[in-house]
């Protein structure tokens, strides 16, 4: 869904919003060393990351593959967008990252990411980087081209206090607010029945890019989300279940919500009868399997990293359908509890839906964000 006329024509130049900086300082401290990132920095970014986490006491572990996805995507140009300060024993201390997605097509985004480890901390080493990042991250909107609404965003956790203070300080604003749940598995699972033609199925590779154009539809009336393209779709997905995974397709004639045909919407963004070549998706759950966060719980836990049902087909169960096969397929398992976070302005009542299953909050985060 691209912005209205009456948007496009009140915004400035997006090169004139942003005012990217020809050249972005490195940070200046005494002891490192500045660099982009390169692959082979890996297993020590993975050491500096789990530092910063356990010293601030995180609710989760980044695993060896998730750092490694610091590195991937083809539109990522790393040595541009990422910096590492090394000490004199040649060990990271600090690092940033600022990524970008290929889809946008409403609002034209930039991600920053980074720490610092905490023996480093109280030498303005974290201004200074979130200072570098924020530049950087002006630099790749004015690149994009794109005559959108801008955002430079980043993510905290409620109780970090610290990282807090540095998103403030560098001037931006905590805009959404995420409420991590999660469901004992001990209790009963409701058993659902989907109306003809519907019916619940393993995820496989096959439907994938089905799932992909049923992710796009679901997610358009939803606050921050852009539609994936296929490289986006597919990138982070190191700690992907696909044996906790399930979809709702319809096997009858999709139904006709009013869709415009295709062509007339936003790349990526299919209507109800699309399916990409395959059957309609009607509905999805994607799950994680984080096992590196379970000593840190104290529990084992099968992660909802994506929920979403067709505009279409919403009101006939398919949410509930969903959520009771994936709680399912975990305490197959053996696992103890189903997790998930839910923006807590959710327009489509995800919230007392989780509720009525049993969730319950056990954290949050928050995504800070400077509109441009």
């Amino acid at each position: 869904m691209s912005p209205a006329p009456s948007v496009r024509q009140t915004l400035a130049p997006i090169a004139e919003r942003v005012a990217a900086p020809d050249v972005v300082p490195v940070p200046h401290v005494e002891g490192l060393t500045w660099r982009p990132l390169v692959v082979e920095d890996t297993p020590a970014l993975f050491g500096l990351i789990a530092a910063v986490e356990e010293h601030d006491k995180h609710p989760y572990r980044t695993s060896l593959e998730e750092t490694e996805e610091i590195f991937e995507g083809d539109w990522r140009d790393l040595p541009r967008d990422t910096l590492v300060g090394i000490d004199a024993d040649g060990e990271p201390r600090a690092y940033a990252s600022v990524d970008t997605r290929p889809g946008d097509t409403t609002v034209v985004r930039a991600f920053v990411q980074g720490a610092v480890h905490p023996q480093w901390r109280g030498r303005g080493v974290g201004r200074q980087v979130i200072a570098w990042s924020t530049g950087r991250a002006r630099q790749l909107l004015a690149a994009s081209g794109k005559e959108l609404p801008a955002r430079i965003a980043g993510y905290a956790q409620d109780d970090d206090e610290l990282e807090c203070r540095l998103f403030e300080a560098a001037g931006f604003t905590a805009n959404r607010f995420y409420s991590n749940l999660r469901r004992d598995l001990s209790l009963p699972v409701p058993e659902v029945t989907l109306g003809e033609g519907l019916r619940v199925v393993p995820w496989s590779p096959e439907l994938d890019e089905a799932t992909r154009l049923a992710h796009n539809d679901a997610f358009r009336d939803h606050w921050g989300s852009e539609p994936a393209t296929p490289e986006s779709w597919v990138h982070g997905r190191s700690m992907f279940a696909p044996e906790w995974s399930v979809l709702v397709v319809d096997d009858s004639p999709a139904p006709s919500d009013g869709s415009p045909v295709e062509g007339s919407l936003p790349d990526g963004v299919a209507p109800a009868g699309s399916t990409g070549g395959g059957p309609v998706v009607a509905g999805y759950l994607l799950s994680g399997r984080y096992e590196q966060d379970w000593p840190v719980q104290g529990y084992s836990s099968g992660y909802t990293e994506t929920l979403g049902v067709r505009r279409a087909y919403r009101g006939r169960k398919i949410a509930v359908a969903l959520l009771s096969a994936g709680m399912a397929a975990y305490r197959a398992s053996g696992i103890d509890f189903a997790e998930l976070d839910v923006d807590t302005e959710n327009p489509s009542g995800a919230h007392g839906l989780y509720a009525s299953l049993g969730y319950e909050k056990t954290d949050g985060s928050r995504m800070y964000s400077i509109e441009l």
